[in-house]
C-alpha cells in the first residue's frame, strides 16, 4: 500500500528558518495547525504530512528570498497552488515551508497579435479565460478543477481538450523559475521556436516542484472558434464506445473533446446534476470550427457511432445545453463520491495507446466488479486516458488492501500495454513505485538531474523519484 513515509527532519534548520520568516513576513507567515493541515492535504488517500509554516509571497523576489533562506539552512520548500492535486504532491514528509502562490495572481500581459499571454502562477484557468473572453481568445487546457496555472504547469496537466489542443507541455512557451539556490532564471523567450540550448522549459513543465518554483508563465492562446457543437451518444458496452473513439481518431475527425462515462458514472451525474441521460456507456463530444465544419464533424461522428451500435445520438450548438453537459462532466468526481456516502474516492488514472483503450477499460471494469467496488470510470478517451474512482471505506484495512491491489494491477497493465501509469495526475508520492517499472534506467538520469540542480534535496523532497 502507498505510504507517505516521513523523511528525516532538520529541526535546527527549520527553527532558524521559522525565526527569519516570521520576522520578515509577519502575518504572511502562518504556523497555525489548521492552515498547515490545509496545505498538506489534497484529494487523496495518502496521509496528510504538514509543513511547519505557510508563507504567502506576492512577488518573484519574495519567493526568491524565502527559498534563499531555506537553502541556507537546508530546509524543504513545497510549492502550493489550489491544492487540487491527487497524488500527495503538496505533502511535507520532512516538514519545511509551504509557499502558497495564490496571491501571485496577476495577468501581466496579453499579446493578442502573437496569441500568447504572461501570467503569475496563482492565476486560475477560469480567471484567465474570463479575462480573455472579450478579446476573442481562450486558453484551452481544462483539467476540470479550477486549478492554478502554476500547478497545472508543474504537474503537466491536460484534461478534456487535450485531444485537440495538447497538454500543458504543448502550451507553455517559457517560464520564470526560482532555483533551489534562490536565483531567478528564465527558460526561454516568447519566440515561437528556438534552437538555443537545452529545453529547460520542458524540463520544468511536469517537474512537480522538485527542480524549482515557477513564478511566471508565458502561455499559448487560441482564438475562440466561430462555432462549437456538442454531441452525445449511448452504447451497449464500454468496448463498443471505445471502438467508436478509436475509429473517430483514425478517421482524423478533429474533435476538441471526446469523453467517456461508464453506466455507473451516468447514473451518478444524473442524480447529482439532475439530468436524464440514458443509463448506459456514454460518449460526450465537442467540435470546434466554422458553422459548416462543426455540423460536418458531428454528422461524420454520428455515422461512426451508428456503426458501433450507438443510440440516442444528439448534437447541439446551444451554449446552454453544451454548458449543462460539460458542467455535469466536470462534476463527475463529486457525483461519483456521492454514490457511497462516507466513503473516500480514490482517483487513479492511466493512459494507453488508443489501439489498446477498449481492452484496458474493459479489463479495468471487470477487475473492479470482481473486487466488489462501487467504482465509476470516466476518461479523456481521445488520447487513451481514463480514470477509475473506487469508493473505499478508508477505516477498513481489507478494502484499502483491495484498492491498493487494484491500483497496482491497473498501473502494471497500462505499462505492459505500452502506456503510462499516469496520463495527467502526475507521480507525486502515490505513483512513485511504478515510475521505474515504466521508464527503467531513465529514472537514473532524472535522479542525476535532480542532484545536479538541487544537491541538498530541498525542493519538494519525497516526490517523483523513488529515493528522493
Amino acid at each position: 500500500m502507498v505510504q507517505a513515509t516521513d523523511l528525516p527532519r532538520n529541526e535546527t534548520g527549520i527553527a532558524a528558518v521559522l525565526g527569519v520568516l516570521k520576522q520578515r513576513f509577519g502575518e504572511k507567515c502562518q504556523t497555525g495547525e489548521s492552515m498547515r493541515e490545509q496545505h498538506g492535504h489534497t484529494t487523496t488517500w495518502i496521509k496528510n504530512q504538514l509543513p511547519d509554516a505557510v508563507v504567502f509571497p506576492k512577488s518573484t523576489e519574495e519567493v526568491a528570498e524565502i527559498v534563499k533562506t531555506c537553502a541556507a539552512h537546508k530546509v524543504p520548500v513545497i510549492g502550493f497552488g489550489t491544492g487540487t492535486s491527487l497524488e500527495g504532491h503538496v505533502n511535507a514528509p520532512a516538514g519545511g515551508i509551504s509557499i502558497d502562490l495564490m496571491e501571485m495572481n496577476e495577468i501581466l500581459a496579453v499579446n493578442a497579435e502573437d496569441l500568447d499571454c504572461v501570467v503569475q502562477p496563482g492565476v486560475t484557468r477560469e480567471q484567465l479565460n474570463t479575462y480573455l473572453r472579450d478579446q476573442g481568445l481562450f486558453f484551452p487546457i481544462d483539467p476540470g478543477a479550477n486549478a492554478s496555472l502554476g500547478g497545472m504547469t508543474a504537474t503537466r496537466a491536460s484534461g478534456t481538450n487535450a485531444v485537440r489542443y495538447g497538454t500543458m507541455k504543448d502550451n507553455v512557451v517559457c517560464l520564470e523559475v526560482v532555483t533551489p539556490q534562490g536565483e531567478i532564471i528564465r527558460t526561454g523567450t516568447r519566440a515561437k521556436k528556438s534552437s538555443a540550448g537545452y529545453d529547460l522549459t520542458r524540463l520544468m513543465v511536469g517537474s512537480e516542484g522538485t527542480l524549482g518554483l515557477i513564478t511566471e508563465i508565458t502561455l499559448k492562446l487560441q482564438g475562440i472558434p466561430e462555432a462549437m457543437s456538442s454531441a452525445r451518444v449511448s452504447f451497449e458496452s464500454l468496448d463498443a464506445a471505445c471502438q467508436a473513439v478509436m475509429m473517430t481518431i483514425q478517421y482524423g475527425i478533429p474533435v476538441a473533446r471526446i469523453e467517456l462515462l461508464d453506466t455507473l458514472s451516468v447514473q451518478a451525474v444524473n442524480a447529482y446534476s439532475k439530468l436524464s441521460l440514458p443509463e448506459a456507456p456514454l460518449l460526450l463530444l465537442e467540435f470546434h470550427g466554422s458553422e459548416s465544419s462543426v455540423a460536418e464533424q458531428a454528422e461524420l461522428f454520428g455515422g461512426i457511432a451508428e456503426e458501433f451500435g450507438g443510440t440516442g445520438f444528439e448534437w447541439t450548438t446551444s451554449a446552454e445545453e453544451r454548458n449543462k453537459l460539460w458542467q455535469a462532466r466536470h462534476d463527475a468526481y463529486w457525483a461519483g463520491v456521492a454514490l457511497r456516502p462516507g466513503a473516500k474516492g480514490i482517483s487513479t488514472d492511466v493512459c494507453v495507446p488508443i489501439s489498446r483503450l477498449a481492452e484496458c477499460v474493459s479489463a479495468a471494469q471487470a477487475r473492479l466488479d470482481e473486487l466488489g467496488f462501487i467504482a465509476p470510470i470516466v476518461g479523456h478517451v481521445g488520447d487513451g486516458n481514463f480514470h477509475c474512482l473506487p469508493l473505499v471505506d478508508v477505516e477498513n484495512p481489507e478494502e484499502l488492501a483491495k484498492a491498493d491491489d487494484f491500483i497496482g494491477w491497473l498501473n502494471d497493465l497500462a505499462i505492459e500495454m505500452g502506456g503510462t501509469c499516469t496520463g495527467e495526475h502526475g507521480i507525486g508520492q502515490g505513483k512513485r513505485p511504478y515510475l521505474v517499472k515504466e521508464l527503467g534506467g531513465a529514472v537514473d538520469m532524472m535522479a542525476a538531474i535532480k542532484r545536479a540542480i538541487d544537491p541538498d534535496n530541498i525542493m519538494n523532497p519525497g516526490k517523483i523519484l523513488p529515493d528522493a
